[in-house]
């Protein structure tokens, strides 16, 4: 078969680079395409010097030129970014990978559209392990749906811009759809001063941004006498370059259609 000739976006990112690492690492991938805005550092560069190697891809801000030898764009930047990017493969007819977070309604509803022309996994966490966790929290939540509080707590490095991280949301959402609830109802996401005592009907997040940390989520079912606690924890960025690798293969044989990791892993 054919190897995958995959564009990464965000090249010159912490991110952007682990994908990097992966794509020429898979014996089923090839990179052709780094792309980056104008501004970006690495701007010019080999996508592998970084990394101490030579891909003879270099990093460029030609959105278009970079997509034309593209059949796959892999996406882990900033809303607007992505958006502009997503309407670029819609017109080439390039697939999309997208871990972004931070979407607005209009543009979630912006990414369900341009899947009516482009196939598109998008996916607040695209590691195996995560998605997993989605599956063992909707298993957890209607098992203990009675006399348990439910709450979040994720940590990420100082470098994240939004919070709660899309992953710990959509853990509520999968908890809250468990449960019979609207997250956007039953979400609690900041407690401070005299507060009263806990409503048994919220979900509640907490958020910690610091140092280097990748990323760590616990859902915390809390009972009388006992805790229940599912946990996951990375250590590197690898899990989640892996993962949207995996999206791709899966995408190989679907020109169209919006799918999400559940979908990739067939746990839907």
């Amino acid at each position: 078969m054919q190897k995958m000739r995959i564009g990464v976006a965000g090249a010159s990112g912490r991110m952007g680079r682990t994908l990097i690492e992966a794509v020429t690492a898979a014996a089923d991938a090839e990179l052709v395409a780094a792309l980056d805005i104008a501004e970006a550092p690495l701007l010019g560069t080999d996508a592998g010097a970084a990394l101490g190697i030579a891909t003879g891809v270099t990093i460029g801000a030609d959105l278009a030129g970079g997509l034309g030898n593209a059949e796959f764009l892999i996406d882990f930047t900033r809303p607007a970014g992505t958006l502009q990017h997503l309407e670029a493969c819609r017109k080439a007819g390039v697939k999309m990978i997208i871990g972004t977070t931070g979407f607005d309604a209009a543009g979630r509803a912006q990414i369900e559209q341009a899947a009516r022309d482009i196939s598109i996994v998008f996916a607040p966490n695209m590691a195996v392990g995560v998605n997993l966790v989605f599956r063992l929290l909707d298993v957890a939540a209607r098992v203990l749906s009675s006399g348990y509080d439910v709450e979040i707590i994720e940590a990420h490095h100082k470098h994240k811009v939004d919070a709660p991280s899309g992953t710990a949301l959509r853990m509520g959402e999968v908890v809250a759809a468990a449960l019979g609830r609207d997250l956007g109802e039953c979400a609690v996401y900041g407690r401070e001063g005299h507060t009263g005592e806990r409503d048994a009907s919220t979900i509640g997040f907490a958020t910690v941004r610091g140092g280097d940390i990748v990323g760590d989520h616990t859902v915390l079912f809390a009972g009388t006498g006992e805790r229940v606690e599912i946990t996951h924890k990375a250590a590197s960025r690898m899990p989640y370059a892996l993962g949207a690798l995996r999206a791709a293969r899966f995408l190989r044989d679907r020109p169209t259609g919006l799918y999400d990791m559940q979908d990739v892993l067939g746990l839907r």
